[in-house]
């Protein structure tokens, strides 16, 4: 399994960026996925998550209504459009693949839910 996150990079507050995780060595589309972020200092968190058939998405309250996830399942990647982008978005963000098909309650339980990670790409908000 790999995973291999792309498109991170330095924006403004208030600015854009979109995130890109290939996926390889699995069957993409029979598993869901996560991105989840890491400030420096603090623990890896859970931001967003969809469903293996995208049918359902799921957002942190901190990124609810800036961020959205979506994946192509032709092309084994998963995306992460960020808009409005705070300072506090800054950090390194991995994507994650998923133990079963569908998210539940429990989908931010970094250590329980997910089983492969990718290297992250950093990403940084300052003005």
């Amino acid at each position: 399994v790999q995973l291999v996150e792309s498109g991170g990079g330095l924006a403004q507050p208030g600015g854009s960026l979109t995130l890109s995780c290939a996926a390889s060595g699995f069957t993409f589309d029979n598993y869901a996925m996560s991105w989840a972020r890491q400030a420096p200092g603090k623990r890896r968190e859970w931001v967003s998550g969809i469903w293996s058939d995208s049918t359902h998405t799921h957002y942190s309250d901190s990124v609810k209504g800036r961020f959205t996830i979506s994946r192509d399942n032709a092309k084994n990647t998963v995306y992460l459009q960020m808009n409005n982008l705070k300072p506090e978005d800054t950090g390194l963000y991995y994507c994650a693949k998923a133990r079963t098909s569908a998210l539940f309650a429990t989908m931010h339980r970094l250590d329980d839910e997910y089983d492969f990670w990718g290297q992250g790409t950093q990403v940084t908000v300052s003005s």
